[in-house]
């Protein structure tokens, strides 16, 4: 067996173990990151049956015979569709089904519980699959500090091209940053790439807009590259021209809280307290108000994913999982700046994958 399936198939083994604590006898897998995280099935429409014995089953259309046959050689393919209906309705009873509680709507339960014989049960699961996802393994490592070098190099180009310069619009500025991405590889941006300058860059997700870039402006950038299905995430601010008092005061601040994150993210550190390392020092200097949202959130096959370094934050971190360190300030009518790596958890200090200078820089 290749060693991808030897992943997929360990990955799937966790789970029925987890399941069978819950004398849930199979698992409807409905959401298509987890289809991918369970088998490696990349298409657009698909779900997966895995039973508590380890056998599973597959389903997709007619768009994806060859596909799935070549992604997923170790599992019985279905080509049927609706996907989650066509399973269900294979199962023999009496079953206990699990389904993903938090990706099915009610008019979409309604579909399954009419596909199911009567003695199947569905029952509602949440969380368990996230909690696998949780920890990276070697492959997933390596695959996100590529995405995040294809970024990484993509920026570095952008700058050195003069791209982004006086006279531009953000959404020129947006345009050749993800230009360059896909040049370098990248299948897609992670997501809406945010290029906030002077006066938009005190809204934290102010998007790409038609405003002109002028002298003085900070100007706030965040961007990903998704690239073999996974994501990179970071953010740096700059200043067009002359960065005047208030720019360099409120930059130094928030590199010097992001700095304190990055300490903070050791194995065994609460979430909530890598929060406050970076709040703290925000706060202390009478900028607490415009800090508006939490400190990080783990990257991987979704840009956004478990864990979450907030003020609710519950857990601890642990040695490789992943997690964004981007304290900000946003001031409203005068400007914001926002710093953002992302980080690998390792037994000692983290491993920052988004590697680029955390300097004031002045274009």
């Amino acid at each position: 067996m290749a060693l991808a399936d030897t992943r997929f198939a360990t990955r799937r083994r966790a789970l029925a173990a987890k399941l069978a604590g819950q004398r849930i006898d199979m698992m409807l897998v409905t959401q298509l990151i987890h289809v991918r995280y369970l088998s490696g099935f990349s298409g657009s429409n698909g779900a997966l049956l895995l039973s508590k014995d380890l056998s599973a089953r597959i389903s997709t259309d007619g768009r994806y015979t060859t596909q799935i046959a070549e992604e997923v050689p170790d599992i019985e393919a279905l080509i049927a569709r609706p996907c989650p209906e066509a399973l269900l309705g294979k199962v023999e009873g009496p079953r206990r089904v699990g389904f993903e509680a938090d990706y099915v709507s009610v008019a979409q339960l309604a579909a399954l519980e009419e596909a199911c014989g009567d003695d199947v049960q569905l029952i509602p699961v949440s969380g368990v699959i996230e909690e696998i996802r949780l920890t990276k393994d070697n492959i997933e490592k390596e695959r996100l500090r590529q995405a995040a070098d294809v970024a990484v190099q993509a920026f570095e180009g952008l700058l050195a091209a003069g791209e982004l310069a006086v006279g531009r619009t953000e959404r020129d500025v947006a345009a050749d940053l993800e230009y360059r991405m896909r040049l370098g590889g990248a299948e897609r941006p992670s997501f809406d790439t945010i290029v906030a300058s002077g006066p938009n860059s005190a809204k934290p997700h102010h998007g790409a807009g038609d405003r002109v870039l002028e002298r003085g402006d900070l100007v706030t950038i965040d961007f990903g590259a998704h690239y073999l299905g996974f994501n990179s995430d970071m953010t740096r601010t700059l200043v067009l021209g002359q960065a005047d008092e208030f720019a360099r005061e409120i930059y130094d601040l928030v590199l010097r809280a992001q700095l304190a994150g990055v300490a903070a993210a050791t194995p065994g550190t609460a979430l909530v307290d890598v929060d406050r390392a970076c709040r703290d020092i925000i706060e202390e200097a009478g900028y607490g108000e415009y800090f508006v949202h939490s400190t990080g959130h783990g990257v991987g096959l979704e840009v956004h994913e478990k864990p979450a370094a907030s003020r609710s934050g519950s857990g601890e971190l642990a040695e490789d999982m992943t997690l964004t360190i981007e304290p900000g300030i946003y001031v409203p009518g005068k400007g914001g700046v926002r710093i953002e790596d992302t980080l690998i958890i390792t037994r000692g200090a983290p491993e920052i994958i988004t590697g680029i200078s955390k300097d004031l820089r002045v274009l």
